[in-house]
């Protein structure tokens, strides 16, 4: 009987707990923390235009600060991949070779995921960075 009693308070534990997850916003994360978002698989692109093929490769996380902003970002996964493949694939030699150049990169990825947003779901806010978690040049 000893251990029914103790599975019944186990319940009860975990009932008093739930309200406080009801609280919290996507997987246990208070809804006002950063929800940071891999758009997977990597980008692959060539850039550069004629001659030699270079690439890029970029692992790009994007930074959301609520629910409501991740699932826009979900859901337009991939017209933001589209655009952000566009854009990696317009980069010349130089817009990549520094570091000024990587951030203006980062920049214009964060100002593309933001128009899309705001375009398509009228998303004024919400995107709040992005980041590359890997970023490289072969030239």
């Amino acid at each position: 009987m000893l251990p029914c009693l103790s599975w019944a308070q186990d319940d009860g534990e975990e009932a008093a707990e739930e309200p406080a997850a009801a609280e919290e916003g996507e997987e246990g994360v208070p809804s006002s923390s950063a929800i940071y978002l891999p758009i997977k698989p990597a980008f692959v692109v060539n850039f550069g235009g004629p001659g030699k093929l270079r690439y890029i490769k970029a692992e790009v996380s994007v930074r959301v600060d609520s629910s409501d902003a991740a699932n826009s970002v979900r859901h337009h996964l991939p017209y933001i991949r589209n655009n952000l493949v566009m854009l990696f694939a317009s980069q010349t030699e130089d817009t990549v070779d520094s570091q000024a150049g990587k951030e203006a990169l980062r920049q214009d990825a964060l100002a593309e995921v933001r128009k899309i947003l705001f375009e398509e779901d009228g998303l004024e806010t919400g995107v709040v960075d992005i980041f590359f978690n890997t970023l490289i040049v072969q030239r």
